[in-house]
C-alpha cells in the first residue's frame, strides 16, 4: 500500500498542476484598507470587514474591559459554568436588533447551520438546499441523516417541483441572504410564498447581509419586508459586519429551546471568551447609531461598479460590498492576483471548488473605511492588467 505521505504529496503536486494551491499569507497588524501582509503594506479588497468596525477603538475598549472582567477563556461550555451575563445581555441585544423573542449565540457560523440542521431534522425528514450555498449549510444537509436534495440557484420553480416529489415528516428549505462568493440576494420573497404553500421551513444565513443591508443595518429580511412567520429560522454572524467573531441563531422560545437542548454544536464546546460577547455587543451599538458607514458603502459599491462598467469588466450582478470580478480560468485568476499584488493591492482568487469549474474570479469586497480614492488606484491597476 502507497505511504500516506507519497499518496498525500502526490495530490498536493496535482493542485498545484491545476492553480488550485492554497498559501496562507501572513498578516502583522489589524484589518483596515491597508494591511501588513508578509512584511508588505498592502492596499486590501477582500476583507469581510464591512462596516470597518473589527479595529474600531470602541470596539477594542470594551474587548479588554470584557477580558479584565470575565478573563480570557470561558473555561466550559454554555451548558456548564461557560455561559455568562456577557454572552446572556449579548443575546437579548441580538434578537431585540433582528426583531426575534430570541437568540443563541453559537462559536462559529460553521457550527450554527450545522447544530441547527441535524438539530431539526432526522431520516424521515427533507432538507433542500439552493446549489450556490454555503459549505456550512451545504455540510449541515449532509450531516443530518434526512434526504438532500438542491435546487437550481435562485429557482423557486425548481425549489416547488421537488417539493411536491413526495411526502416528508418534516421538510427544511435553506438558503444564504446574501451569496458569499457572488454577491446577490437570494428570492426569500418567492421562496418563502413556495415554502408555506408546501407546509415546509425556511431558514437564512444572512451572513453577509447583517449589518449592511436594510434601512437599520438589521438584514436581508429587513431590506425585503420580510417577517419572522416567512423566515422562522434566522442565521446571522458577528465576523463580517460585526467586526469581531461567532454567530448566533435568532427565532421563537420553541426553538431556541430546541437548540439548547439538542444542537450537539451548541451543547459539546466550548463557550466563546466573553471579551468577544462584549466586544461584539459595542460594535452592534456601532451599526445602529452610525448608519452613515452603510451609506458610505452603497456610495462606494456604485462608484466602483460604474468605473468597472467603464472599464468593460466583466462584474457579476450584486449590489452589496461583494464585487466579483468573472475571470473564468483558475490560471489567469492566479496570476491576475498576482500582478495586483506587485502593484501594491491584495485580492485572494477565489478558484474551485469554492466556485463551479469555469467561474473563478477575484472576490472584491468593499469597506466603509475606504475612500474614493482607494477604489480609484484599485481601477486604474486592474485597467492595466486586465
Amino acid at each position: 500500500m502507497t505511504s500516506l505521505n507519497v499518496a498525500l504529496k502526490a495530490d498536493l503536486e496535482q493542485r498545484k498542476a491545476q492553480s488550485l494551491y492554497r498559501y496562507r499569507k501572513i498578516t502583522q497588524g489589524p484589518q483596515g484598507p491597508f494591511i501588513q501582509v508578509d512584511n508588505k503594506k498592502l492596499l486590501g479588497f477582500c476583507s469581510n470587514d464591512y462596516l470597518g468596525l473589527a479595529n474600531h477603538p470602541t470596539v477594542r475598549t470594551a474587548f479588554i474591559q470584557g477580558a479584565n472582567q470575565y478573563g480570557v477563556g470561558s473555561g466550559a461550555a454554555h451548558l456548564v459554568t461557560g455561559h455568562t451575563q456577557a454572552h446572556h445581555d449579548l443575546e437579548e441585544a441580538l434578537a431585540k436588533f433582528v426583531n426575534r423573542p430570541r437568540a443563541l449565540l453559537f462559536s462559529t457560523g460553521y457550527m450554527a447551520n450545522i447544530g441547527v440542521i441535524n438539530a431539526l431534522l432526522g431520516r424521515q425528514d427533507l432538507v433542500i438546499e439552493d446549489r450556490l450555498n454555503h459549505a456550512s449549510l451545504i455540510d449541515g444537509g449532509r450531516f443530518s441523516g434526512a434526504e438532500f436534495k438542491r435546487y437550481l440557484h435562485g429557482d423557486d420553480s425548481a425549489l416547488k417541483k421537488i417539493l411536491e416529489s413526495r411526502i416528508y415528516q418534516r421538510k427544511l428549505v435553506v438558503t444564504d441572504g446574501v451569496f458569499s462568493m457572488d454577491g446577490d440576494i437570494a428570492p426569500l420573497a418567492a421562496l418563502s410564498t413556495v415554502v408555506e404553500q408546501h407546509d415546509a421551513w425556511l431558514m437564512v444565513d444572512d451572513a453577509h447581509g447583517l449589518g449592511v443591508l436594510g434601512d437599520q443595518g438589521r438584514g436581508t429580511l429587513e431590506y425585503l419586508k420580510l417577517n419572522e412567520a416567512q423566515v422562522p429560522i434566522l442565521i446571522g454572524t458577528l465576523g463580517k459586519a460585526l467586526g469581531t467573531f461567532g454567530a448566533f441563531v435568532a427565532g421563537e422560545e420553541a426553538l431556541i429551546e430546541t437548540l439548547i437542548q439538542q444542537a450537539r454544536t451548541y451543547i459539546y464546546t466550548t463557550a466563546p471568551p466573553s471579551a468577544v460577547a462584549t466586544a461584539t455587543l459595542a460594535s452592534l451599538q456601532l451599526t445602529q447609531s452610525e448608519s452613515w458607514r452603510r451609506e458610505r458603502l452603497i456610495f462606494l459599491i456604485q462608484h466602483f461598479r460604474k468605473g468597472a462598467t467603464q472599464l468593460g469588466l466583466k462584474l457579476m450582478d450584486s449590489m452589496t460590498p461583494i464585487q466579483p470580478l468573472l475571470v473564468g480560468s483558475s490560471e489567469k485568476a492566479l496570476q491576475i492576483s498576482q500582478s495586483l499584488l506587485k502593484q501594491g493591492i491584495f485580492i485572494t482568487p477565489i478558484r474551485p471548488p469554492t466556485v463551479p469549474q469555469g467561474t473563478a474570479r477575484l472576490r472584491i469586497t468593499l469597506t466603509a473605511n475606504h475612500t474614493e480614492e482607494q477604489v480609484n488606484q484599485l481601477l486604474d491597476s486592474l485597467a492595466r492588467i486586465i
